[in-house]
């Protein structure tokens, strides 16, 4: 199981380190679309949209990331001053309790409109915008996996520190 664990932290560590490079790439993009606009009175709905697919990257493929680093917002005020093994506990219950079953929640509510908007191709609501809505509606599916797939992880990972009885 550990195992397990270790090769999801792996993806987990890889998506989000290479996906983190798009908060560069969108700066960049949004920084074209200033100039353009101001400097030179062009205007792109395409260039435009793809801010909004860039900045869905970044959160899909950096939600799982975040969980592994500990980076997700928590009350700590008890938290951090539990010992290891009820951190672990707390862990297991939240992962169990709160993340996968919200997870299956969202797939499961979410699976007939991504499939609708796939089985139609759905573009942009504009002529001039980007003809990939289907591909951004997807990410509200990858997201919850990715979630899901390192909550796996760190229920394992809450086990073992229960087990070891971490100090």
């Amino acid at each position: 199981m550990e195992k397990l664990s270790l090769l999801i932290d792996g993806l987990s560590n890889r998506l989000g380190r290479l996906f983190s490079w798009l908060t560069l790439t969108m700066v960049v993009v949004m920084a074209a679309i200033v100039v353009l606009r101001y400097a030179f009175q062009i205007g792109s709905i395409a260039l435009q949209e793809s801010v909004i697919y860039i900045n869905a990257l970044i959160f899909t493929f950096g939600v799982a990331y975040t969980l592994k680093e500990q980076g997700h917002v928590r009350v700590d005020i008890f938290y951090s001053r539990l010992n290891g093994k009820k951190r672990a506990w707390i862990d297991l219950f939240g992962a169990l309790l709160l993340l996968a079953p919200s997870a299956c929640f969202i797939i499961w509510i979410s699976w007939d409109y991504v499939a609708v908007s796939w089985r139609i191709r759905e573009g942009s609501a504009e002529s001039s915008g980007l003809p990939f809505v289907y591909l951004l509606k997807s990410a509200i599916l990858v997201l919850p996996t990715l979630l899901l797939l390192q909550g796996i992880s760190e229920i394992v990972k809450s086990i073992s520190a229960i087990k070891r009885g971490d100090p």
